[in-house]
């Protein structure tokens, strides 16, 4: 593998994640995979670890800043964390389960989640685009001050958790849906609670997959070196940059990617 390219594509991609916000994981993920021919279970574990930093480091700045609903983070966390787990844990049984091969396994739900993740994206963004004015019944929002409220929260989490732990993908994306439908956050706090909760989840997710001892780190290194300051620069062109084309190439080339990793 050519570590000079790593670098380069991590790069690409932290521009992309700071200007449109999709989340790394859905590219860097199937980068690894078919550009540099890691193992899929390899890329997953690598790319949990890499993630880890930016997701903390922007939590961090969003706390400074007070844009970030705790009382959302933290009941999300209760569900997410131990989902995560679990989902490490399936992993873990699969792995020493000799009948099974764990890369083919993950190589397929990477596929299904990051196709599941970019349609919903996808079908939101045509239905604010196309058809502002339809009247869509609303789902019911999560009220955090209840018993039901918080169990609701806590089950979702955890179920979007497992799927965090199983393939890496959706710790921003699917997480941020579900803020938008169920907790009705503003666009000053969406975007905070978001990497604060994914921050959360993927640390701990991050040291069960250490123990799978599918990490690289000269996979996440690299990573690492590319990915914060390509975030940081994207996160500037954002504010002149056209989001609505950008989402829509991005969209289709993840659907490309995700029907490829599936078939």
């Amino acid at each position: 593998m050519d570590f000079l390219l790593l670098p380069l594509f991590s790069f690409l991609v932290g521009i992309v994640v700071g200007l449109t916000g999709i989340g790394g994981a859905s590219l860097i993920t199937p980068m690894l995979i078919f550009v540099f021919q890691v193992p899929p279970a390899v890329a997953i574990s690598s790319d949990v670890v890499a993630a880890t930093l930016m997701k903390v480091v922007g939590s961090i700045k969003h706390w400074q800043q007070q844009t970030l609903d705790v009382e959302v983070v933290k009941w999300l966390a209760w569900g997410s964390v131990p989902g995560s787990l679990l989902g490490v844990g399936i992993l873990h049984l699969i792995k020493f389960k000799a009948e099974y091969n764990l890369n083919n396994i993950m190589l397929h739900l990477l596929g299904v989640t990051i196709l599941l993740v970019t349609v919903l994206a996808l079908l939101q963004m045509v239905l604010l685009t196309f058809f502002s004015q339809l009247q869509l019944p609303e789902l019911p929002k999560f009220d955090l001050t209840t018993q039901l409220g918080r169990l609701q929260t806590i089950s979702v989490g955890a179920f979007l958790g497992c799927v965090v732990g199983l393939t890496s993908v959706a710790s921003g994306s699917m997480f941020a849906l579900t803020l938008i439908a169920f907790f009705h956050l503003d666009a000053r706090k969406l975007v905070g609670t978001d990497i604060s909760q994914a921050a959360i989840l993927l640390l701990f997710t991050a040291l069960g997959h250490l123990t799978l001892g599918t990490v690289d780190w000269s996979l996440v290194l690299p990573i690492w070196l590319g990915s914060v300051p390509g975030v940081l620069l994207g996160a500037k062109i954002c504010q002149v940059a056209p989001q609505k084309p950008l989402r829509f190439m991005i969209y289709f080339i993840l659907m490309v990617v995700s029907l490829k990793l599936v078939y």
